[in-house]
């Protein structure tokens, strides 16, 4: 069938480009794409090859929302026009023949998915509108580190770095009864932050960081969040920390190397998480679920809504550091 897609190419160039998707199977659905979401850490990397999943060119895009257009006779879960949720397509292909690399493919007008894959497609819940569901892998990030290092009631949590994952980090803290500080470089993030429910805010620059976390608690942080994905700041948030804290390496560093002080976190006797990956449905819906609440006022959070047909010049522009000013990013793809 054809479709749809963002598509990159070696020379990091994007373009809407008209693709062939597979003929659906029986246990399969056809979905109208009606929002995507743009994970700008993740797909960027994938981007710049700073982590690869394949060859060029690619369709990136990792979370997406849309309405069951068709369905396989074998499919019982989903009937047309039900709202679902969905993070990839499995093969997307130019109309010239050359292979797409989805990574994961969800940039695109459709999606081709089966009913019975546990990392593929369900139904949206209720009471949240399309744009901000199509966000919903961030949030899942945010909680399964969150989970996993387990913040207390009245822990002082430090989140460095407030893109759409440290901004979920900090409302999933919060709602946890921590003292939550926001730390950050520009102050429409940290603005933002404050919003979804920070204490306190540290514009990294142009405050010293550890002597504000002092003025907050002497002992330092008893938890802290690296969001950034910067492996050069690892040693100053390492640093937060107070003697028997936590650690959580929230963002992604990239295939190459890191290095850090081994001092510092071996003399605090610290303990690091590295979660990974979104943590599956169990995750997902309880994004989705806190989004539809309010808990997660995660709409706070979006920047910039663009029709697909503006998707290239918008990635081009993030892809320059010409559109600092993006926060949350989420592309619309039909009504």
């Amino acid at each position: 069938m054809l479709s749809q897609a963002l598509v990159c190419d070696e020379n990091q160039q994007f373009s809407l480009a008209e693709v062939i998707l597979p003929d659906p199977k029986p246990n399969q659905v056809v979905v109208r794409t009606l929002w995507s979401g743009v994970s700008i850490g993740t797909e960027f990397a994938l981007v710049r090859n700073k982590i690869s999943w394949g060859p060029y060119p690619i369709c990136t895009g990792y979370q997406a929302v849309g309405i069951v257009a068709s369905k396989g006779d074998a499919v019982t879960r989903f009937g047309i026009g039900d709202r679902v949720f969905y993070r990839y397509n499995r093969s997307i292909i130019l109309t010239n023949g050359q292979k797409i690399t989805p990574t994961l493919g969800a940039h695109c007008q459709h999606a081709v998915l089966s009913e019975d894959d546990p990392d593929g497609v369900d139904t949206l819940p209720a009471g949240i509108e399309g744009d901000v569901a199509s966000l919903f892998v961030m949030p899942a990030v945010a909680l399964v580190g969150t989970d996993m290092s387990n913040p207390r009631t009245g822990d002082l949590v430090v989140v460095s770095g407030v893109g759409l994952i440290g901004l979920s980090v900090v409302a999933a803290c919060k709602n946890r009864g921590c003292r939550v500080v926001a730390v950050d470089i520009a102050p429409n993030r940290l603005e933002i932050a404050e919003r979804l429910g920070a204490d306190f805010i540290i514009n990294a620059s142009d405050q010293i960081v550890p002597d504000e976390i002092k003025r907050i608690e002497p002992k330092m942080a008893d938890v802290v969040f690296e969001c950034t994905g910067i492996p050069e700041l690892l040693d100053s948030a390492i640093a937060l920390c107070r003697p028997s804290g936590k650690f959580v390496w929230q963002g992604n560093y990239g295939s190459a190397p890191v290095s850090l002080n081994f001092l510092s976190p071996h003399l605090k006797q610290l303990t690091m998480y590295f979660p990974c990956s979104d943590g599956g449905l169990p995750f997902r819906m309880a994004a989705l679920h806190n989004m539809a609440t309010g808990s997660l006022k995660l709409q706070e959070a979006i920047t910039h809504r663009v029709d697909a047909d503006y998707a290239p010049i918008l990635f081009d522009r993030i892809n320059k550091n010409q559109a600092l000013e993006v926060v949350g990013a989420v592309i619309r793809w039909s009504k």
